[in-house]
């Protein structure tokens, strides 16, 4: 039986992310759903290996206006109680967080992270995180831990940018399924943060970009063998 990765998307950006590769890479069915334009979460059943929630505009907190949100609570709920494996990136971290009873939300200050930043990683993540890795960031909201959760890494400005709860359920602030390609249409995307408090420039972001894009995949496509387990 082939299994399935189940994909919670959050935009309509062209599946070639490093999510989506690892997946049909390693020989997952690749499972896109987007509930925010109205598609259904399906069941979780015994042919979905795990569950990755990508980042988006979205507040996570804002369940009123956007009632879908509910609707992928109760998916992360469900995943935490099944030992599902379960990846939040940027927005879906918050969105773990948040389920979690954490507080997720901006700096008071606005302080943006548009750019490539290095990792310091705790002590309990250094068999999974290497420490000064930099990554793509691209976000203006932060997360608390959640209570009876596990801090991996932060930033300066982001002291919390990676946490573990329980064995399965990771939350990732920061962007490594980004493509070089990706990033580029961030770059040239309407919200692009340039000129936001803590927004790097784009000549910045290009050379930090080439030095340390090759590291971040690397490392990315080995946490989700190890996540997923299929290495």
């Amino acid at each position: 039986m082939v299994r399935s990765l189940l994909l919670v998307r959050h935009g309509d950006d062209p599946p070639d992310d490093r999510v989506f590769t690892f997946a049909v890479t390693r020989g997952f069915e690749p499972v896109m759903v987007k509930p925010f334009a109205g598609e259904a979460l399906p069941p979780l059943d015994d042919a979905v290996a795990g569950i990755v929630v990508y980042g988006g505009k979205f507040n996570v907190f804002d369940t009123d206006l956007h009632p879908f949100l509910k609707d992928e609570a109760r998916l992360i709920e469900q995943a935490i109680d099944t030992g599902l494996p379960l990846l939040g990136i940027c927005q879906g971290a918050q969105q773990i967080a948040h389920t979690l009873g954490a507080t997720v939300g901006p700096r008071p200050d606005g302080l943006h992270e548009f750019g490539y930043h290095g990792l310091a990683v705790s002590e309990e993540a250094q068999a999974i995180i290497p420490d000064g890795l930099v990554v793509a960031q691209a976000h203006f909201h932060g997360f608390d831990i959640p209570a009876g959760a596990v801090r991996l890494a932060g930033t300066p400005a982001f002291p919390n940018q990676a946490f573990r709860y329980g064995d399965r359920a990771f939350g990732l602030q920061f962007h490594p399924e980004v493509t070089i390609e990706g990033f580029r249409r961030w770059q040239d995307a309407p919200w692009a943060m340039y000129g936001k408090p803590g927004a790097q420039s784009r000549a910045e972001q290009d050379r930090l970009m080439a030095e340390h894009d090759v590291a971040q995949a690397r490392w990315f496509y080995g946490f989700l063998d190890w996540l997923f387990a299929t290495a």
